[in-house]
């Protein structure tokens, strides 16, 4: 299912047509998932960890994930996950991509009111749009009447998921739904998210899937190499600013804007947690996460002492 709407369309109408037209029941987690939009290849064992968690974790807890909604980049791993789960189980996943009309190919196929499109989810090699991930299960196409460009999404996903996470699933606890923001790989305009996710109030925890490249490994070192109380010393500073002009390929003063907001995200590095072949988390033991695809996932279930007033009580018991 899709629908075309409007940048500046109230969340609270967007999540009402969600539950009253989609039928889609209130989640008891949000899992959004932010990463590059460009393609590209994580480690076998890594992609395998990355999707099976990420799926159990869905199933188990009755998520919804969001992502970008197009067949590129950290998305289509998403993808690649959701539709080897569907070849092997009759147990949906709701997974919510929410794409800029703008930039999407063939979008004059999707135009229509009440009615069944057939869409062409293949791309063409020599076109710069998109095409849509057709392993999820609904889409929703933000319209800000540019073409060929992204952005129209940003802050429409942004108030969703913001709307989403205040609706009471506890009624007894006043417990609104828990977010947690997925990083996988990344440009420098995902360290801004990273940062806008631990500004949140309540703040929204942040999982980084080190070894997938770019903005997840530049975070997961400042993480690694940070102190607990977040500072950084000069040594590991001038290695991040090292780092972020070649993997970015910007100047040093470009740099020294996109270090400054590493250094800030440290800061509540509580709430930062990394995982690659050995979970990393603030006064945790390392777990392995070789044996177990959904073990990455109880990184969740570390936070919890950190959002206690956003988790359920019930992940205690799933995600051991």
């Amino acid at each position: 299912m899709y629908i075309r709407v409007s940048h500046d369309t109230k969340p609270d109408n967007l999540l009402h047509l969600m539950v009253k037209e989609w039928q889609l029941e209130l989640p008891t987690l949000l899992i959004s998932v932010h990463g590059g939009l460009q393609n590209f290849d994580m480690q076998p064992k890594l992609k395998q960890v990355f999707g099976k968690g990420l799926i159990k974790a869905a199933v188990t807890t009755g998520a919804w994930i969001f992502t970008g909604g197009v067949s590129t980049g950290v998305i289509r791993h998403v993808g690649d996950a959701l539709k080897d789960h569907s070849s092997k189980s009759r147990g949906k996943v709701c997974a919510i991509g929410i794409a800029p009309w703008g930039i999407l190919e063939s979008k004059e196929d999707l135009i229509g009111k009440d009615v069944n499109k057939p869409y062409q989810a293949i791309s063409n090699p020599l076109s710069k749009l998109a095409v849509l991930n057709n392993s999820h299960s609904h889409f929703i196409l933000s319209d800000n009447g540019t073409c060929g460009k992204y952005g129209a999404e940003v802050k429409l996903r942004r108030q969703l998921e913001k709307h989403i996470s205040l609706q009471k699933i506890n009624t007894r606890l006043g417990q609104g739904v828990p977010v947690v923001c997925l990083i996988v790989e990344g440009g420098p305009n995902v360290i801004s998210i990273v940062l806008e996710s631990l500004r949140e109030e309540p703040p929204v925890p942040v999982v980084v899937c080190d070894g997938s490249g770019r903005a997840s490994d530049i975070i997961s070192f400042a993480h690694k190499y940070s102190e607990i109380e977040g500072l950084v010393n000069e040594d590991v500073k001038e290695q991040l600013l090292v780092t972020i002009q070649k993997t970015f390929n910007y100047n040093k003063m470009q740099s020294g804007q996109i270090l400054l907001m590493v250094i800030e995200c440290m800061k509540k590095r509580e709430l930062v947690s990394i995982y690659n072949d050995v979970i990393l988390c603030n006064n945790c033991r390392p777990t392995s996460i070789n044996t177990n695809p959904l073990s990455f996932f109880s990184l969740i279930k570390l936070l919890e002492p950190k959002i206690v007033v956003v988790c359920l009580p019930s992940w205690s018991g799933l995600l051991v």
